[in-house]
């Protein structure tokens, strides 16, 4: 074992002082190399920080959630849909939750127009929703300061408010929200709890808004619809969220989701039923046609680089023929020459792939720079394109090694 470390140490530094006599051959070799590992790697960082982007904002909609949606319409329409249908409600959710035996529990979300927010240390500008307690966890919503509102207080109407971190800062500059009171239109509310900020690298999902807490403020959901106006027409819920207890897919779940509303609603199309699950799929469809394409792109240039470490190997081989005579005719066997010449590629190959790993580094950085796309770091997708960097440097440089290896000595030593 110990001899064999040896004489892998002595081929290293062979390979090393051969490549150092042809520095600029050798560095047009490695260029390939280097720019197919350096895409390979910025492609991976931008794909691994798309795919945890995009799992960090569905986690904000619920993954295993279905999200149903009233569907704007002018007045006329809306006329004309509510001799039908009284719009998505409270009692939508209460037969879903009744009927369908996948569903595990519901929250409602209503907005509401303002035309006054404030405090006694402040004002804002910030959206007024009237949401049912479970919406907060359905969300993926949590108190970053005082406790958020209950099932309790829901049905009590009791006048509470829970802040966004944003509304929070432009209502109590001072930050002392909790037990303060603010005023919306003609109501006051007591302060309960301020949302802890998440976030957000963006603030849509596909076509879809998400996010946008930090400028909103929640209060119960029976208070908002027994204290606050309500414009005429409007259904009594904006928005729905469903969640499912995983033993049906969600898009099947959907389905039945949909055939109950409809016989509710008259067959009226006044809402759409969103299923996240199937927003992440497109996204990752999306992303995976992306590095495909990127991977072909980094594929030729490591193709590229094979090429060059062959030529550069098969043009070593001419140059060197004497020496592997020499070499040949003191007792160096076949396997000798065959390892020296591999040695000699993988070392051309882990130069070039070192280099590369530092360029996909710094391009994927100036990528997120200035293209605002997430990267993340893997060390095991590093370590793959290293040693796919290797894997083909030796499988381009097997036939020039074999060529040496099979040379006649005598005729090898003839040719200097």
């Amino acid at each position: 074992m110990r001899q064999h470390l040896l004489n892998l140490s002595l081929d290293i530094r062979q390979a090393l002082g051969q490549l150092s006599h042809h520095r600029l051959r050798t560095a047009l070799t490695l260029l390939g190399m280097v720019f197919g590992v350096g895409a390979v790697i910025a492609m991976l960082a931008v794909s691994e920080g798309g795919k945890r982007q995009a799992l960090e904002l569905i986690e904000g909609m619920g993954l295993n959630n279905l999200i149903v949606e009233a569907r704007d319409a002018d007045n006329e329409t809306l006329k004309e849909v509510r001799k039908y249908s009284s719009g998505l409600n409270v009692r939508d959710a209460e037969a879903i939750t009744e009927t369908l035996p996948f569903v595990e529990e519901w929250a409602g979300s209503r907005h509401f127009r303002t035309w006054s927010l404030f405090s006694r240390e402040g004002e804002s500008d910030a959206d007024v929703h009237a949401v049912s307690p479970h919406y907060f966890s359905l969300s993926s919503l949590e108190a970053g300061q005082g406790e958020l509102f209950t099932n309790e207080d829901d049905l009590r109407f009791a006048q509470k408010a829970v802040l966004g971190s944003g509304a929070a800062r432009d209502l109590f500059p001072n930050g002392n929200a909790i037990g303060n009171h603010v005023k919306v239109n003609h109501l006051w509310l007591e302060v309960v709890a301020v949302l802890r900020d998440r976030q957000l690298a963006e603030n849509a999902f596909e076509g879809r808004e998400i996010g946008g807490e930090s400028a909103r403020l929640f209060l119960p959901l029976q208070t908002g619809l027994s204290r606050l106006k309500q414009e005429e027409l409007h259904a009594e819920l904006d928005e729905l969220k469903i969640r499912l207890d995983g033993s049906l897919a969600p898009a099947h779940a959907s389905q039945a989701v949909e055939q109950l509303l409809n016989r509710r609603h008259g067959d009226q199309n006044d809402y759409q039923v969103i299923v996240p699950a199937r927003l992440l799929a497109q996204h990752q469809q999306t992303q995976r046609i992306f590095t495909i394409v990127m991977s072909a792109v980094a594929g030729i240039s490591l193709l590229v680089g094979g090429i060059g470490i062959m030529n550069i190997m098969l043009a070593s081989v001419m140059e060197r023929k004497s020496e592997i005579g020499l070499l040949r005719a003191v007792g160096a066997r076949e396997n000798d020459i065959v390892r020296q010449f591999l040695v000699e590629a993988c070392v051309i190959a882990l130069i070039g792939a070192g280099i590369g790993v530092l360029l996909g580094i710094a391009l994927a950085y100036a990528i997120a720079t200035f293209a605002g796309w997430a990267v993340a770091w893997s060390v095991l997708v590093i370590l793959i394109a290293v040693l796919v960097c290797v894997a083909i440097a030796v499988g381009f440089g097997v036939y020039p090694a074999v060529s040496a290896a099979r040379l006649d000595p005598v005729l090898a030593l003839q040719s200097e």
